[in-house]
């Protein structure tokens, strides 16, 4: 008799779909013992952090458009991409929140991971605007040109809007 349990992990390699619709047959008919226990708690894992990551990332760009309108707008034209970046990206954050609020707790303790994204998009921002660079830094910044720790905190990342003030 074949062993379902080694089936099951090969076909976790071979076809995902069909692997998740016979681990659920088989925790349905309560048949715990042939699941692919090993591969099913690493997918569980996997969603969470797949949620996390999203979430994170939304919040990199709002740290990267909140940052660049406040040193680099280098005239009034500039910037109502970055603004409506923010909004879009808050709003998308914000309906997270409220189909996972437990989502809160876990992005203001990876607000330093989200900053550590946004420094990479800052950096690839402005080897794509060499000019920019030049006028800002004197040539192309790395991570090391911009502030290590974060400088926004979790509020400011759902609220802030430096839009509303000079930029002098």
């Amino acid at each position: 008799m074949p062993n379902l349990k080694q089936d099951l992990k090969q076909l976790y390699e071979r076809d995902f779909l069909l692997w998740v619709e016979e681990n659920l047959r088989l925790i349905k008919e309560k048949n715990y013992e042939e699941v692919d226990w090993g591969n099913l708690l690493e997918e569980i894992e996997d969603m969470g952090r797949r949620h996390l990551d999203s979430a994170v990332s939304y919040m990199a760009v709002i740290m990267e458009h909140l940052y660049k309108l406040e040193q680099f707008k280098a005239d009034e034209k500039m910037g109502k991409g970055w603004v409506k970046s923010v909004l879009n990206s808050r709003d998308r954050l914000e309906l997270m929140l409220k189909r996972e609020p437990s989502l809160r707790r876990k992005l203001e303790e990876n607000l330093s991971w989200a900053w550590e994204e946004a420094l990479l998009n800052l950096v690839a921002w402005f080897r794509d605007n060499e000019d920019l660079a030049e006028k800002f830094f004197g040539k192309l910044p790395s991570k090391e040109d911009f502030p290590s720790e974060c400088p926004y905190s979790f509020e400011d990342v759902l609220s802030y809007e430096p839009w509303g003030r000079s930029n002098d």
